[in-house]
Order: structure tokens, then C-alpha cells, then sequence
């Protein structure tokens, strides 16, 4: 399926299809940034450590996002990273039942982050509307669950299979090579069903990817973006932060709202990160700065007399 493309500006992708209805919000990607918080409920996620792990913990993390203006959640069982491989049944137990509680108490944007078929379907049954893949689509199970419901899908770069060591990864110039890979699981989720006004692609920062990797692609996430779909980045308190700037796992915050406001301005539209609040104010003050929303008032010298 091929679709025209209108031209791009500073801070603005060529969006095929920018008015988005995910769940029960409306957004337009054409001036509007998306934060997505990050929930994980596994014991060894690589930033938060476990401290979500808890059902009770996740559930309140996940509304605590919500109160500081997240737009989705993301719930996510499994990591992507190297370690013992996760029972699909297990990774069930973990989701659906925050999922559940999330979507008793909220309407927000529920995305589920999982490489696993049946745990997408019994997520998307369970409320979930986005399911954030991790390996780009490459079980063809995966599409035809998503094709089968009117969930979204984030298609991912990756190059290692999950859970497993990868050597040191390569690339003649990694953001052609990445946006070769997402466009070509595009056509695949088309080709499978999944409408083009489903599709949302992430270039997987640091996911087989060094730091100079990572840099490249943010320096040239316009590249990504023009592929004419709402495109994800996933820049938050990632190792490429810290070794950019020698901090710690607790203390990338600023590095990383530096990573997506420029990731913003070269078109990135969907921000996946840990410290909402904050991210969600950068992501505002982006779209002000960029002409893509007002400010919440007006006072300073916008009277006869100013002080």
C-alpha cells in the first residue's frame, strides 16, 4: 500500500495518517507529543530494578503516571535483555491483571510491551490497546493477533532474538539500516491486515545498538519520522545517556529530556519514558516553542502597566 506523502517541516513528519484514535483518545500527531510511562513488572528491568515488581506497586505506579499527565502506559512483564527465558504463562499472570485494574480506574491509552502472541491477545482482551513489540513483528503470530483487533502496534528494531546474548553489532550507516528494517515490517503489518493508521515505528535505541548508534539516530530521528508514521522514541535514562555524559542509572534525567526534545524537534512524536512529570512538561514546552499548542496563560507584560 503506497500513500502520498505531504511535505515535511522543522518539527513536523510527513504523517500519513497524523489523526489517531487509540482506545478512547483522540490525538493529532501533527502538533501533539504523546508521553508513554513506563511500568515494568519484572524483578530485573534494567532502570527501576524490581520497585514496580509488586502488583500493588505497578497498579499505583501507573495511576501516579496518569495524575502527571501521561497519555499511555506501558506495561511490560518481560524484558527484551539478556537473561532465562520467561513463561508466556507467567508473563500473563504479570500483565493482565495491572491492565485490568488500570482500565477499572482510567481510560488512558494501555499498551502492552511483549514479543509474545498469546500474551498480546489476552492483553488486548483484558484492555490493552497498543502492543508494543520489541522484535518488530518478527513472529508472524504477532500481526495476525494484532491484525484481529483494533489495537495499535509499535513496531521495534531489534537484531537479537529476546533474552539472549548478542555480539557486538555492526552497521554500514545504522539509521538507513533502521528505517530499511521498519519499512519493510510495515509492509509486512500491512500486508497482514493491521490498517496503516494502527502502525507506529520505534528505532529501538540502544537495542543492538552502541552509544554512537544511538546518537546517530537521535541526531537523525527525522529519518525515521519520515517514514509517515507516528514514531516512538525511547530514549529515557538508556545506557547511551549515561555513557554520554559518565552518570549513573539515577541520575540520566536531564540527559535523557535533552535526547527527546531533540528527538521531538526532528519529528519523534510518541516519547517512551520513566520520570513523567518532567517529561511530560518538555514534551509541552516543545510543542509551544514549535508553534503546536498555546501557552496555559498569558501575564507577563501583557498589560498597560507590568511590573
Amino acid at each position: 500500500m503506497t500513500a502520498s506523502r505531504p511535505t515535511a517541516s522543522f518539527g513536523s513528519p510527513p504523517l500519513i495518517a497524523p489523526i489517531r484514535t487509540i482506545g478512547s483518545q483522540s490525538f493529532d500527531f501533527s502538533q501533539r507529543v504523546a508521553v508513554m510511562a513506563v511500568v515494568n513488572r519484572t524483578p530485573d528491568s534494567f532502570y527501576d530494578r524490581g520497585s514496580t515488581f509488586a502488583f500493588d506497586a505497578a497498579v499505583a505506579a501507573a495511576l501516579a503516571a496518569v495524575a502527571d499527565g501521561a497519555d499511555i502506559i506501558d506495561i511490560g512483564g518481560a524484558p527484551f535483555a539478556p537473561g532465562p527465558e520467561l513463561a508466556v504463562a507467567d508473563e500473563v499472570n504479570r500483565v493482565i491483571p495491572v491492565i485490568e485494574a488500570i482500565r477499572e480506574s482510567s481510560d488512558v491509552v494501555i499498551s502492552v510491551d511483549t514479543f509474545q502472541p498469546e500474551v498480546a491477545r489476552r492483553s488486548i482482551e483484558a484492555g490493552a490497546d497498543v502492543v508494543n513489540d520489541t522484535t518488530g513483528l518478527r513472529n508472524p503470530d504477532m500481526a495476525a493477533v494484532i491484525a484481529d483487533s483494533k489495537a495499535h502496534v509499535v513496531i521495534t528494531h531489534s537484531l537479537a532474538e529476546p533474552r539472549t546474548v548478542y555480539g557486538r553489532p555492526t552497521y554500514g550507516d545504522v539509521v538507513a539500516e533502521v528505517a530499511d528494517f521498519l519499512g519493510r515490517q510495515v509492509n509486512l503489518a500491512l500486508a497482514s491486515g493491521i490498517p496503516e493508521n494502527r502502525i507506529i515505528v520505534d528505532p529501538g535505541h540502544d537495542l543492538n545498538k552502541n552509544t554512537l548508534h544511538s546518537l546517530e539516530l537521535t541526531r537523525r530521528f527525522s529519518e525515521i519520522a519520515a517514514l509517515g508514521y507516528p514514531a516512538l522514541a525511547a530514549v529515557s535514562n538508556k545506557d547511551f545517556v549515561g555513557e554520554t555524559l559518565d552518570r549513573d542509572r539515577g541520575d540520566r534525567v536531564a540527559g535523557s529530556l535533552a535526547a527527546a526534545v531533540v528527538a521531538i524537534t526532528n519529528g519523534a512524536r510518541i516519547l517512551r519514558m520513566h520520570n513523567v512529570r518532567e517529561s511530560v512538561d518538555a514534551a509541552r514546552m516543545t510543542e509551544a516553542i514549535l508553534g503546536f499548542r498555546e501557552p496555559a496563560y498569558l501575564r507577563h507584560n501583557m498589560g498597560d502597566r507590568n511590573e
